[in-house]
């Protein structure tokens, strides 16, 4: 890892040194099938590309190519962060709720919702080719639909 990392509870910022190797960008498409209603572990399929690239230190950018599923960075850990998390947006935007939107079902418009409020994007630092995720975080796709659907998440990495 280049550059000093702080001990715990220092104050000292992480800096990047001053030889660090010319920047290039590369780019691919991560096509998933999501069951319905579902949180899916999308960390491991990203490092593994991130890898293949030669992906040092710089910056992921990722983009769901959809407005009825969304991405997070949530707890790896418990199982029940997940599905509390689902349940959650479910009492935010029910489905049983009389919206004006329905031409392609009851979970159509609340799923609109609920991918507004997690969002369609995120940008995570690279270190070393990894994530540079925490112990208990993990990157997933929400999937917020009825009904399982294929999905896409265009990749963006730009660094050394």
């Amino acid at each position: 890892m280049p550059g000093t990392v702080p001990k715990f509870g220092s104050p000292e910022i992480w800096t990047l040194e001053d030889d660090v190797a010319p920047v290039r960008q590369k780019m691919a498409r991560l096509v998933m099938q999501t069951n319905p209603r579902s949180a899916v572990n999308i960390t491991e399929p990203i490092n593994r590309w991130l890898r293949e690239v030669g992906g040092r230190d710089g910056l992921l950018t990722l983009f769901l190519r959809h407005t009825s599923a969304s991405l997070a960075i949530q707890e790896n850990t418990d199982p029940d962060v997940l599905k509390d998390l689902l349940d959650a947006f479910d009492l935010l935007a029910p489905a049983d709720r009389p919206w004006r939107h329905s031409l392609e079902g009851p979970d159509d418009m609340p799923a609109h919702i609920k991918s507004v409020l997690a969002g369609p994007s995120i940008a995570i630092p690279t270190v070393a080719g990894n994530m540079d995720l925490g112990t208990w975080q993990a990157v997933y796709l929400i999937e917020h639909r009825a009904q399982p659907h294929q999905r896409s998440i265009t990749l963006h990495y730009i660094g050394g």
